[in-house]
């Protein structure tokens, strides 16, 4: 029976590239190999078809020898090279090396491997509270963080003075091993030296070979002015440290504010009650107020009632992101007076008799509850 054409049996042109043999040689080597088609006589004939084909025109001077002669360029029977062999892969798995390689990081076919990877330390989180005052005009503090470092004694590597880290026998210093099942290579972390490549025969006292020892850190913290409750400030590379030359993680500062006596923060604007007086909401005046810049005064109107809301600008906090203050909102509390001498009751009766005697032209609200009371009841 006459062979096939080579470029016909991978599906590509005389003058495919290299890279389009490899293309073409994958997905038919994949469809056709015998692990994925148990028992199929067929599918295994076609597979070591493709799997010449692709040996032939992957080797340069094959190639240029079947372009000329044809099979008779090629069949050692008629005085050719022939033959699979130099140029080829010597299995399935190999010609999957690069795939394998890009995910792993080294060739499927045992080539030059992974080496042991660098890995990036972890992130720390440090809560720190503050007072509201702190939070609006910044300040600059010192915070002790217990961390893991790299052991002094001997400089990170866990091994013991004089001595150093001998390359693990199991992966050979690569890191990894290598799986293979059926037509699948994978690779995975070196179960004897966990994935550093390396064996520590003799651990240093200080640290028990681990190269890293827990410490506490003392470290500078700017807290900017106007920073809000939740915020988060990233103190770059001040976290652990990585493995195997890998970089530090971050240290993130999270701001927590405490309970304020006074004043509740909602976003840049502050908000507090302000208790007043009966006589003081009836007749009106000026009153003063606390803000976190000192005192401020503004004027209430006569017959100011519980609930009134009072804005003043700019009153409140600048944030981090903000380009000008927030406001102050001061929310009128009229107080009820207690613990009253006779005398001071006897007044208040006379003035409430008073009240009663003009109407209900001194208690508006009243007034209009009275009257929904009575649309209510029909």
């Amino acid at each position: 029976m006459a062979k096939r054409d080579f470029y016909e049996i991978l599906g590509v042109q005389k003058n495919a590239t290299d890279e389009e043999l490899k293309k073409a040689y994958r997905k038919l080597a994949m469809k056709y190999h015998p692990d994925r088609n148990p028992g199929n006589a067929d599918a295994e004939a076609k597979f070591k078809e493709v799997k010449e084909a692709y040996e032939m025109l992957t080797n340069a001077q094959k190639r240029s020898a079947y372009d000329r002669y044809g099979h008779a360029g090629v069949d050692p029977n008629m005085g050719g090279g022939g033959g699979a062999g130099a140029g080829g892969f010597s299995d399935f798995s190999e010609a999957f090396g690069d795939i394998f390689g890009d995910i792993f990081g080294g060739r499927a076919g045992g080539g030059g491997g992974g080496r042991s990877a660098a890995f990036r330390g972890a992130d720390l989180k440090y809560n720190m509270e503050l007072t509201l005052e702190q939070a609006a005009n910044g300040f600059e503090t010192q915070i002790r963080v217990p961390v893991w470092d790299n052991c002094g004694t001997c400089n990170g590597s866990g091994a013991k003075a004089g001595t150093k880290p001998e390359t693990c026998s199991t992966c050979g210093g690569q890191g990894a091993v290598r799986m293979t099942q059926g037509f699948f290579s994978v690779q995975q972390t070196c179960p004897k030296c966990h994935g550093s490549g390396k064996m520590i025969a003799h651990p240093c006292h200080d640290c028990e070979g681990m190269g890293r020892k827990k410490t506490t850190k003392t470290l500078e913290v700017r807290i900017p002015a106007g920073i809000d409750d939740g915020m988060r400030i990233r103190l770059g590379g001040k976290g652990e440290p990585g493995t195997n030359g890998g970089p530090a993680g971050d240290l993130f500062v999270e701001v927590h504010l405490k309970e304020h006596a006074v004043f509740q923060r909602d976003g840049d604007d502050l908000h507090c009650e302000m208790p007043i007086s009966f006589a003081r909401a009836a007749l009106g005046g000026t009153i003063e107020v606390p803000t976190l810049g000192g005192k401020a005064s503004f004027d209430i109107p006569e017959g100011t009632q519980t609930g009134k809301t009072f804005r003043l600008r700019a009153k409140g906090i600048k944030g981090v992101r903000a380009s000008y203050p927030g406001d102050l909102f001061c929310h009128i509390v009229v107080e009820t007076p207690v613990k009253l001498s006779e005398r001071q009751k006897d007044l208040l009766k006379e003035f409430d008799s008073s009240c009663v005697a003009d109407g209900d032209k001194h208690s508006p609200r009243a007034k209009g509850w009275m009257d929904k009371v009575k649309d209510f009841f029909g």
